[in-house]
């Protein structure tokens, strides 16, 4: 039978998940309805206006196979999915994006990975979208929010918080402080912090001088804005072309190799936007409504999950399953050739 005769049959999720886990080159429901043999456009737009793969399904689908651990962590991140050529998405907005260094266009995630330290695999167990016009929230509420969320409902067991630079507001520390976890970190470089026990005026954290040992043990020093007796172990870490300013609330903290080594763990939340948005597609989908993108993300995310778990399975990662997909199609056309090629 044609496709047409089967126009109102809508896909399920499965069904959607699993063309973005196959397709290699386009991610628009335009793509999925000119190859499925069941399903049309208008099916599938329908199925992501209807769905509700919220943060909360995405949890209740994958909390059974993370690897828990008191030795794990918490990393908080946020990413743009550039949406420069879109003029009538909704959640479109104006924001910086760090990978572009600059503002562009786009839909705000802040993400949520859990990692176990142990084992050095991570799983993500929250997102929000941001949306500050329809829920009056920045950036920061969200990560507050699912901290808070991860402790209160999700019982996850974890020591330690991760963060860079822009989550680093006093609120934010204190509040994971006040939690009994301990965070990590970086300062900007203007910073105004104090060493002196208030014998000094503040000074930025970039024109702190560090004597004796205290490159490699750290200095106490006090946050502008912080309660008086508030302090906080802040090491000098040299980074990749950059050197970075990290404050920690665990005071017994004394190597700085090991706050680096700490730092270091933050890259895995920059793996999973780099696959997210190279090999699953999480910023091309081109559907208008809020709803149809939020759902998108939220398949995306599920994808992801059973990826990571196969390419665990398999020693391997996302970026070898894809050219798997590619390498057994040039297999069999090499083989038998759709197209021959004939001589001239």
């Amino acid at each position: 039978m044609s496709k047409s005769k089967y126009s109102g049959i809508k896909p399920k999720r499965q069904d959607y998940c699993q063309f973005i886990l196959l397709t290699l080159i386009n991610y628009t429901i335009t793509y999925m309805a000119e190859y499925h043999p069941l399903f049309s456009h208008d099916a599938i737009n329908r199925y992501l206006l209807d769905d509700d793969v919220s943060p909360s399904t995405v949890w209740l689908a994958v909390k059974d196979s993370i690897q828990y651990s008191e030795n794990a962590c918490l990393i908080f991140d946020d990413t743009v999915l550039d949406k420069r050529h879109s003029f009538k998405i909704e959640l479109v907005r104006r924001q910086y994006s760090g990978n572009e260094h600059g503002v562009v266009k786009g839909i705000g995630v802040v993400n949520c990975l859990y990692v176990n330290l142990d084992t050095g695999e991570h799983w993500i167990v929250d997102w929000r979208i941001y949306d500050p016009d329809a829920d009056g929230k920045s950036k920061l509420d969200h990560m507050r929010d699912m901290f808070d969320d991860a402790i209160a409902l999700k019982n996850l067991p974890f020591r330690t918080v991760l963060m860079d630079s822009w989550y680093a507001a006093k609120d934010i520390m204190m509040h994971i402080d006040k939690a009994g976890k301990t965070f990590y970190c970086p300062l900007k470089c203007n910073r105004l912090v104090d060493e002196s026990q208030g014998a000094n005026p503040y000074k930025a954290v970039a024109d702190l001088e560090w004597l004796g040992d205290e490159m490699l043990r750290g200095k106490l020093v006090k946050i502008h804005g912080f309660p008086k007796d508030k302090k906080v172990k802040l090491f000098r870490v040299a980074a990749t072309n950059r050197t970075e300013y990290v404050v920690t609330n665990d005071l017994l903290q004394n190597s700085s190799v090991a706050v680096k080594d700490m730092c270091a763990v933050r890259w895995k939340v920059e793996q999973y936007h780099r696959e997210g948005k190279q090999m699953l597609g999480i910023e091309k989908c081109q559907c208008r409504k809020a709803r149809a993108q939020k759902n998108h993300i939220g398949c995306v995310i599920l994808v992801w999950h059973c990826m990571t778990k196969l390419a665990r399975k398999l020693k391997t990662n996302i970026y070898a399953l894809k050219k798997q997909l590619l390498s057994n199609y040039m297999k069999e056309e090499l083989k038998n050739p759709s197209i021959p090629m004939f001589c001239v």
